[in-house]
């Protein structure tokens, strides 16, 4: 299991388009993507999931993953988000 710290840098942070393109992005790995933010666990995997997080421009989450393709999960999840997901 891969463990990250990482801030969302996008201006309007995870609301629906950025989201679905992080919910897409995950969805090319076998691996379990989970994020952590502010005590609660969501499923990266789920666009609902995310959506009810309600992750802003500057909010730190901690990204979780486990499976066979944890590592190459990990670099793409981590630029994506880095790039601003698209905005």
């Amino acid at each position: 299991m891969l463990n990250q710290k990482i801030t969302v840098k996008n201006p309007s942070g995870l609301h629906m388009r950025p989201a679905g393109i992080f919910v897409k992005e995950v969805g090319r790995f076998k691996s379990e993507v989970m994020i952590y933010f502010k005590g609660n666990e969501y499923n990266a995997k789920s666009m609902l999931n995310l959506l009810s997080a309600a992750i802003k421009c500057g909010d730190e989450i901690e990204l979780r993953i486990n499976g066979t393709d944890e590592e190459e999960c990990m670099k793409s999840v981590v630029a994506a988000i880095e790039s601003g997901l698209g905005e």
